[in-house]
């Protein structure tokens, strides 16, 4: 490409697909997308996307470019890694990728003290249960409860979360059997097989939500039974485990995890080593064994 900046137009509309979208990923408007759409057209003297029903596809040619588009990207997002990794100083920025129930319920205090005790480093948090590309620089560090995490990332692997059944502590006298039911995540099938072993099973589900913390709040606040992670659940003195709960189960392990490039870099090493120890400290309770307030 003969304009470098190119590239970022390219990818941004082959990602997203329409204009619009493609200007919200650049933080530009729409006439600035599609007045360089056209400026890019006619430098290379024949079109690059092509329109279709709902937005725009790469032509042929469009396709090269947009491969060619992500080999620079990656260069860059190497060479900006490889910048960082040469950082020694206890300073600068790092990018902590995190679920959002995660860092408000068990490590905000922690991450506080972090900021505390090392002034000079930018902690930036990016609270996401989407498992953030560290290829492409999204995050430098990330920790995630998952079965089986990229292979080539490097860190930790801890110990399981456990989930177990949770209400008010007064929802069982103060709701009628009939009345009683369930708050729950989405389900492709309709209702959470998890139900059928519950200790309510033919309970029905009256309330969904993509927001574990709205669930959470719901259930504080005498609305339903949930589902939830014991760290969120237990210490809490609104909520109790229901009766003939089963013990908490295991999900999935805890991760504390950066890209290759970085894992010597000593500010990333020692976040990492931080990340640790503060989720160690709290074994017991992400595991379940303290049992709820």
């Amino acid at each position: 490409m003969e304009n470098w900046d190119d590239y970022r137009f390219i990818l941004a509309l082959d990602r997203s697909g329409t204009v619009r979208s493609a200007a919200n990923l650049l933080g530009v408007t729409h006439s600035t997308v599609s007045r360089r759409l056209a400026i890019i057209n006619d430098r290379y003297g024949q079109p690059v996307f092509e329109r279709i029903a709902g937005g725009y596809q790469p032509t042929e040619w469009g396709t090269q470019l947009v491969q060619a588009a992500q080999q620079i990207e990656g260069i860059s997002f190497s060479a900006d890694r490889r910048r960082k990794a040469n950082e020694t100083e206890l300073s600068g920025p790092i990018t902590l990728s995190i679920p959002d129930v995660l860092g408000q319920f068990l490590l905000l205090d922690y991450l506080i003290d972090f900021s505390r005790q090392y002034p000079g480093i930018e902690l930036i948090l990016q609270s996401t249960y989407r498992f953030a590309d560290l290829d492409r620089s999204e995050a430098d560090v990330v920790i995630r409860g998952v079965a089986k995490p990229p292979e080539h990332l490097v860190g930790r692997r801890l110990f399981p979360y456990a989930l177990s059944y949770y209400a008010r502590y007064d929802y069982l006298e103060k709701t009628a059997p009939s009345d009683r039911c369930w708050i729950t995540l989405p389900s492709p099938a309709g209702v959470p097989s998890w139900i059928a072993t519950s200790p309510f099973p033919d309970a029905p589900v009256r309330m969904t939500s993509d927001d574990i913390t709205l669930i959470h709040q719901a259930a504080k606040q005498g609305h339903g039974m949930v589902r939830n992670a014991c760290y969120l659940g237990d210490p809490d003195p609104d909520l109790v485990r229901l009766p003939q709960s089963p013990p908490p189960f295991p999900v999935a392990d805890f991760w504390v995890l950066t890209h290759p490039d970085l894992k010597a870099t000593p500010r990333i090493k020692l976040l990492m080593r931080f990340l640790a120890s503060a989720l160690l400290q709290n074994q017991d309770l992400i595991e379940g064994k303290m049992g709820s307030a």
